[in-house]
């Protein structure tokens, strides 16, 4: 069955009227055409080039210089600074899904600068999570070494780094049920076999461990996801659902639902952007156009849709103006995840479609590089994006900071630089 929007504003209802009763900055005003939440502080504008390559070359210069507060004010790397909301850094539990951002921005900005000192900070905050290679707690293991481990084996050819991939990649095997050809979310609650949208994301952990190991194991294994995901979580015009419970015996779905977004048939922006980020990379590896397609398919749901703001910086649910009990929180992260799938997706298409996708993504990033989303050097904890969404259901991590919005506006500016 698929559960009701009623359903789920029910759950939701307790924590958000709550919230608008006692915070302020659950109370909205109109910038421009939108309804936004009037909390919403605005940083110093920066004269950015008019040249979208001399722009992003920039705009790594000034996350540098932010980052460089960032790694003074966090010189921990076994506590790792997650989001920023309400006044306060939250410090990632240890095995937490979001441990390897860190490690993976500061490999970004090395990217950019090439200077020693950043290079010393990423290689060391990377060894501080090696660990998280047997991290049986969370199937978001490519997460934490990938974006780490992964992005310094590319810029570094550090031959040590191999084995730790392709030890986090058995890890996340065991997850994998070879009957339904998926690997499983969720290791809490009663789900029979819980799939997230997000693990598309961890399938180019076990596409490296093949390349690296020659073992197609792992790769078989992310196709075969990356293929009963397209069938069963996306609908007819590519909006995504957040979960999918799976029946062990038939593999058939019991049920689909969202948790971080308003309902089970609305669209979480953050969603759709694991979605298109994973079918794009899904292609990287495969050249399957089934999956290019998709991705395709994906792009133009996001950006066609009806409700997807002027700066194409979402909401974080593309569904959420509908609801006058909602607030309509923008999400940056969903933004910068989708300007860096955009921009990698832009070079597997020609002509006109290639120019949309990457005119589509730069006017992402030039958004979130406007005094509205883009954090002064010492706000907001030393993070980059303000506006970003963690849970808006769960009334957690809201209009703040993000440590995984932070890492895919680094990486999509390298993209945009290097293109």
């Amino acid at each position: 069955m698929i559960k009701s929007k009623k359903y789920l504003l029910s759950i939701f209802s307790a924590s958000i009227l709550g919230a608008c009763s006692t915070t302020p900055q659950q109370t909205s005003s109109e910038v421009g055409n939108e309804k936004v939440p009037n909390t919403i502080t605005y940083s110093k504008s920066i004269d950015w080039p008019e040249n979208s390559m001399a722009f992003c070359h920039a705009a790594l210069d000034q996350a540098t210089i932010q980052y460089d507060h960032f790694r003074n004010a966090y010189p921990d790397p076994a506590k790792i600074p997650r989001s920023f909301s309400k006044g306060k850094t939250r410090i990632s539990v240890d095995l937490g899904w979001t441990r390897g951002f860190v490690a993976g921005s500061f490999w970004y900005l090395y990217e950019h600068n090439q200077n020693q000192t950043w290079l010393d900070t990423a290689k060391k905050w990377t060894k501080a999570i090696e660990k998280n290679q047997y991290n049986r707690k969370t199937h978001d293991i490519g997460f934490i070494i990938y974006d780490s481990f992964g992005n310094g084996l590319r810029l570094t050819e550090n031959k040590d780094y191999e084995p730790v991939i392709v030890s986090a990649a058995k890890t996340l095997m065991e997850r994998f049920n070879p009957k339904l050809g998926l690997t499983y979310s969720w290791s809490w609650g009663t789900w029979e076999f819980p799939v997230i949208i997000d693990n598309m994301m961890n399938l180019e952990l076990l596409f490296r461990a093949s390349e690296i190991s020659g073992d197609p194991v792992y790769k078989n294994a992310a196709i075969s996801h990356a293929t009963v995901t397209m069938k069963h979580h996306f609908r007819d015009d590519y909006s995504s659902f957040h979960l999918v419970n799976y029946n062990r015996e038939t593999g058939q779905p019991n049920w689909k639902q969202t948790f971080q977004g308003i309902a089970d048939d609305s669209s979480w922006s953050r969603g759709q952007g694991w979605g298109l980020y994973g079918y794009t990379m899904t292609y990287r590896f495969t050249k399957d156009k089934k999956f290019l397609n998709h991705a395709r398919g994906i792009a133009n749901y996001i950006l066609t849709h009806p409700n997807m703001p002027e700066d194409l910086v979402p909401y974080f649910d593309y569904d959420a103006p509908k609801y006058p009990e909602v607030i309509p929180y923008k999400d940056s992260s969903a933004a910068s995840l989708a300007a860096s799938a955009l921009l990698e997706l832009s070079t597997f298409v020609e002509g006109d479609e290639s120019k949309r996708y990457y005119n589509a993504a730069i006017k992402m990033l030039r958004s979130l590089s406007s005094p509205a989303y883009l954090a002064g050097e010492d706000e907001n904890g030393h993070f980059l994006l303000k506006q970003a969404t963690g849970n808006y259901p769960a009334n957690d991590e809201l209009n703040g900071s993000l440590n995984y919005g932070d890492y895919y506006y680094l990486q999509a500016l390298n993209r945009c630089k290097n293109k």
